[in-house]
């Protein structure tokens, strides 16, 4: 039997969600500095990038998309940071680590913007992907697991035993 649902179903709330999503930046964030630092520059298998390369990637999306799907307005990672936060294209773990950081803070203080039926809306992340926003935020996490898979793929490599996936 098929339930139909309704706009008022939630599966759970923009707190959960958020707990969610901050939950597996903690870990991500457990990973980055399980690395060393000059590995975490230069170790790669395979052709892929670096984890620094993905951690920036997985930075430039975060404090960003949290932004759009709240505020609904996509900006660009430095017009967030302005003048007085960290570099937004930092060289050492721990300018990606403080960057880590004040991405974390600002998500937990835009979040606070975010309105009740906004995951049911429709937005054009950053001017190109268009879709709802429960989407949007679901592709986030997911990007974000599978880049800290990688990252545990390098980390065995190195012979370092990374965080245990479940704590988070």
């Amino acid at each position: 039997m098929t339930t139909q649902r309704t706009i008022g179903d939630t599966i759970f709330t923009s707190a959960q969600a958020l707990d969610h999503w901050q939950g597996h930046r903690s870990l991500t964030r457990r990973v980055i500095e399980a690395f060393p630092e000059d590995k975490l520059f230069s170790h790669s298998i395979g052709g892929m990038r670096t984890f620094a390369e993905l951690a920036m990637e997985l930075n430039r999306m975060a404090a960003t998309g949290a932004h759009g799907i709240a505020a609904a307005e996509w900006k660009e990672l430095p017009a967030l940071l302005g003048t007085d936060g960290p570099d937004p294209a930092p060289t050492t773990k721990q300018g990606i680590l403080d960057l880590w950081d004040w991405s974390t803070g600002y998500i937990n203080t835009v979040w606070t913007r975010l309105r009740p039926g906004r995951f049911q809306e429709t937005d054009i992340a950053f001017g190109q992907w268009q879709g709802q926003l429960w989407w949007h935020l679901c592709y986030f996490i997911d990007n974000e697991v599978h880049h800290r898979g990688q990252g545990y793929v390098y980390l065995r490599d190195l012979g370092i035993e990374p965080p245990p996936f479940w704590d988070r």
